[in-house]
């Protein structure tokens, strides 16, 4: 069974070829920390591990690199303006957001380079930029010249003119050409500095990722991923400072993007001010719920955030906790041989991770009205399996429904009241009890099995 993925470089579906089928390469642009990561940055961690999850489904090896740039302007002015250490001020926002994604079952990569690990190599690729003829020296600046690379502009399929158009190009006076980015620039004092060939100095952004990628996957990788705001300028330059240090015709053969998230209605921004950290929304609602929610649209269509469909996204697996709380007692292997093909069809299309939630969904409602326990084991088999898959059903069922702030016994107590209230129609007492629950933020679901609880997020 073949990988499908939709390639930004051809503008179109492509049956996945590896380079080595027995060891797959995959990069994909990790964040600037220099503040709390957002929703926004948590759904390139949470669609591409499903990604690296489905390669290590297929292949022997995948060796997954995901960086930090822990070296870049906004670090240096956010921990300038706080008076703090900028290195310590990076590794600090670096293991929030670890912390952060982990807390949304995102496994962690095979590499996680830092750009301030990999001066000399970065130095080096600029050195070797130049003796080609493909980029400059200026007033302390090395520069790389668009106009050197016939292929530039071939990623995003636009010409310089337009890009220069679309883009917040830097007017500076010793460019040769407005496009021309810069690959190291000279640092003051008070700013983070490295010694080069050319003075004093940090590099920029974009050589930094392709000097990562080449010292830990190679000249040429399988997969590149990120988010669809990173296709210009940022993986445009990196491929055409790889392509020309390097000498090959490819950087990456499949790039992947994923589509932005909307607030409602509107787009997530920071002019917008609807911002959300992914530590606020992590202590609002479990891991495995904002996942499901992020995972519920095609990752490269934009993902709705509202209070509905995160409601909904609680709602779903608190049904589907419920039903392997119910099943507690049944053994299940869990295992690849156990994930259903319909699911790894589906998965295989491109990440089309909603037809592998309604798959999900059918398996989940197999087991809750399975009635021999060979059928309970098949599709708790199943359920757990797949789950290992997506990085879902992580937790145990009945530290699913706990919370510190309520008292189990009690609400045990009231249901059994309010059962009896229902079975005596007293119709009357029955509400009341179901009103004291849903002001303890205690949801009911009547079921033909009995009554199920779940805690209101």
């Amino acid at each position: 069974m073949s990988i499908n993925l939709y390639n930004t470089k051809t503008g179109q579906k492509e049956t996945f070829t590896p380079i080595n089928p027995n060891s797959v390469t995959m990069y994909l642009c990790g964040p600037t920390v220099y503040n709390y990561a957002h929703i926004g940055n948590a759904r390139p961690a949470v669609v591409f591990d499903v990604l690296y999850r489905l390669l290590k489904y297929h292949y022997p090896k995948v060796t997954y690199a995901r960086n930090i740039t822990d070296i870049d302007d906004k670090i240096n002015n956010s921990a300038k303006e706080l008076g703090v250490n900028i290195k310590k001020y990076a590794e600090k926002y670096a293991k929030i957001y670890n912390d952060d994604i982990a807390k949304l079952g995102v496994l962690p990569p095979d590499i996680e380079p830092y750009a301030t690990q990999h001066i000399p190599q970065i130095i080096a690729m600029i050195q070797v930029l130049i003796e080609k003829g493909y980029a400059y020296a200026a007033e302390g600046h090395v520069l790389f010249a668009v106009e050197t690379y016939d292929k530039y502009g071939s990623l995003s399929n636009r010409n310089i003119e337009d890009m220069i158009a679309g883009a917040r190009v830097e007017v500076a006076p010793y460019k040769k050409h407005p496009a021309d980015f810069v690959l190291w620039k000279p640092s003051d004092d008070d700013l983070p500095g490295w010694d080069s060939p050319w003075g004093r100095g940090r590099p920029g952004w974009h050589i930094e990722c392709s000097a990562m990628c080449k010292s830990h996957l190679g000249d040429v990788i399988d997969i590149h991923c990120g988010g669809r705001d990173l296709i210009f300028p940022h993986h445009e330059n990196e491929v055409a400072q790889s392509c020309c240090a390097n000498d090959t015709d490819s950087f990456a053969n499949y790039w992947l993007h994923n589509g932005m998230i909307n607030m409602g209605q509107q787009k997530m921004s920071k002019s917008l001010g609807n911002i959300l950290l992914i530590k606020d929304v992590a202590e609002q609602y479990k891991g495995e719920v904002i996942r499901w929610l992020l995972l519920s649209a095609q990752y490269r269509q934009t993902v709705t955030w509202s209070e509905e469909s995160i409601h909904k996204s609680q709602k779903t697996l608190d049904r589907m906790y419920a039903t392997l709380r119910d099943n507690q007692s049944v053994s299940a292997n869990i295992g690849n041989e156990n994930i259903p093909e319909e699911v790894v069809s589906a998965l295989d299309d491109d990440l089309n991770t909603p037809m592998a939630f309604a798959e999900i969904n059918k398996i989940a409602k197999s087991l809750a009205k399975a009635d021999t326990d060979s059928n309970k084991q098949k599709y708790k088999s199943q359920l757990l399996s797949t789950g290992n898959l997506l990085g879902l059903f992580q937790q145990d069922p009945e530290d699913w429904f706990k919370s510190e702030d309520i008292d189990r016994d009690k609400i045990e107590q009231l249901i059994k009241e309010r059962d009896l209230a229902r079975a005596n129609k007293d119709w009357s007492k029955s509400d009341e009890i179901r009103d004291q629950l849903n002001d303890m933020n205690i949801i009911l679901e009547d079921s033909p099995e009995g009554t199920r609880w779940s805690v209101k997020k």
